[in-house]
């Protein structure tokens, strides 16, 4: 009875220190530095980005699969956004995994999740890739959202800067046990993008 009583607690005290390690890594997380790097392999409705930039003219309503995905109301856009986090504290800030919120000129335009460990040292830095795959018909139905991409683009292929804000929000979670426990908020990144990273 005294074994059992002993290894109960002997469990609950494990436990409760590996809930702690994971509280101070979680904290670690939310004193790190974020910045959004670079978009990569950006396809809207399976055309390449950089092919668009680097037609004469720039006519997304002109695009066949463009037009294809307004009429089924599907229209997808994927990339690999590459998120650099930076961890200034002395103690080693790790997530088991994390949702996602995508905004651009703040709307919102995609969610997610990302189902992998970070795990990021003191005082090191780690590129975390994220896959945004989503359909964007809303987001591009509003007429002067397509009109302000068009010009997006199409200052790229001028030479003139356009820039615009995409925001990336995080809400990461930690294990305990079989469980994952969420981060009460979101974790904020916002970057402004020059259209020059389409080029």
């Amino acid at each position: 009875m005294k074994k059992t009583l002993l290894f109960c607690l002997l469990v609950v005290t494990l436990s409760g220190c590996g809930i702690n390690k994971q509280a101070q890594q979680i904290k670690a997380l939310e004193q790190c530095e974020y910045k959004f790097i670079d978009a990569s392999n950006v396809t809207v409705a399976g055309t390449d980005i950089k092919k668009i930039v680097d037609q004469q003219t720039v006519n997304l309503a002109g695009l066949p699969s463009l037009a294809l995905g307004f009429i089924r109301r599907d229209i997808p856009l994927r990339a690999t956004l590459d998120v650099e986090i930076s961890n200034p504290s002395s103690n080693i800030a790790a997530i088991n995994n994390f949702e996602y919120i995508i905004l651009i000129n703040k709307q919102e335009i995609a969610q997610g999740a990302v189902d992998q460990v970070i795990q990021v040292n003191p005082g090191q830095k780690l590129q975390v890739p994220v896959q945004l795959n989503a359909n964007i018909y809303q987001f591009l139905s509003n007429g002067k959202t397509l009109d302000d991409i068009t010009k997006f683009l199409t200052g790229a292929q001028r030479g003139v800067n356009e820039v615009g804000l995409v925001t990336i929000k995080i809400k990461p979670s930690i294990r305990v046990g079989k469980e994952l426990v969420k981060y009460p908020g979101f974790i904020t990144i916002n970057k402004e993008v020059s259209n020059k990273i389409l080029l």
